[in-house]
């Protein structure tokens, strides 16, 4: 009975969940299309966020004044959802705006709300949809090491640079991962990173170009070794289907000898 009534409630919180993420992307859809300053408003973050240019995104973030960490904090989620650039940019552009300390923490609470978001519209809304985010290729590639070894996986793969870090979000929401491990793991993890990209930010953005080719290199790599595992896993999966088509058939008919024929006559 108890776990009766555990399973009735895992299945409402679910439907909740799906259901406000539903209604937030219709209420944002519906401002966005609506209202005209809205659109042009995210348009332009986009386009600052997808362009990279770290003096690009200070001023950006600057244009706010007193509400400039929340642009930030907007810019870090909007990267996460629709721009496909690493968020390290804008962790360069924290450092340069607000200097080591300050650029550090607003990035790691920016990772932090930027990972939430993923991390929520995944359990919200299944595996499908997050495919259609994210690629299939890109969200098999961490969903194995993740179902193995848990948060330990997203620990490394956020020290690691270049590994995305949002298809990492998406992949733990499809698994049964405590939001509070995900959340411990992604902030320890992003410690280090952060420092080190809000430090060079401030001291030295001209070398952004040579993490942004490596984070290239990383995620080229990352796709190559993914693609070659799916086809190898392709190829078996229908090489075991073809065996067991073999198997119900039965054992494959020999030809009669003429002592068979005849009747051993």
């Amino acid at each position: 009975m108890i776990q009766r009534r555990i399973d009735v409630n895992a299945d409402k919180l679910r439907w909740i969940q799906l259901g406000l993420a539903l209604g937030l992307i219709a209420v944002l859809g519906l401002a966005y299309w609506s209202v005209a300053p809205f659109q042009a408003e995210v348009n332009h973050a986009l386009a600052v966020a997808k362009s990279g240019d770290l003096e690009e995104l200070k001023l950006y973030i600057q244009s706010y004044g007193n509400w400039a960490p929340l642009a930030s904090l907007g810019l870090m989620v909007g990267q996460a959802l629709a721009a496909p650039v690493p968020s390290f940019t804008i962790t360069f552009a924290n450092g340069l705006v607000y200097g080591v300390f300050w650029g550090w923490l607003l990035s790691v609470a920016g990772h932090a709300l930027a990972a939430t978001v993923c991390f929520y519209l995944a359990r919200s809304l299944g595996r499908r949809p997050v495919e259609t985010l994210t690629g299939k290729v890109g969200l098999e590639a961490v969903d194995g090491w993740i179902q193995r070894r848990g948060a330990m996986a997203v620990l490394v793969t956020r020290l690691v640079p270049g590994i995305s870090f949002d298809v990492v979000s998406y992949a733990v929401g499809l698994t049964g991962m405590s939001y509070g491990r995900f959340l411990l793991a992604t902030v320890l993890g992003t410690l280090p990173q952060t420092l080190l990209y809000a430090y060079l930010g401030q001291n030295a953005p001209q070398y952004a170009w040579m993490l942004l080719l490596a984070s290239g290199l990383t995620i080229a790599s990352t796709v190559t070794v993914s693609l070659v595992r799916w086809r190898r896993r392709t190829a078996a999966a229908r090489l075991r289907a073809s065996r067991a088509a073999l198997a119900a058939i039965g054992p494959p008919l020999r030809p009669m000898t003429i002592e068979q024929a005849t009747g051993g006559d």
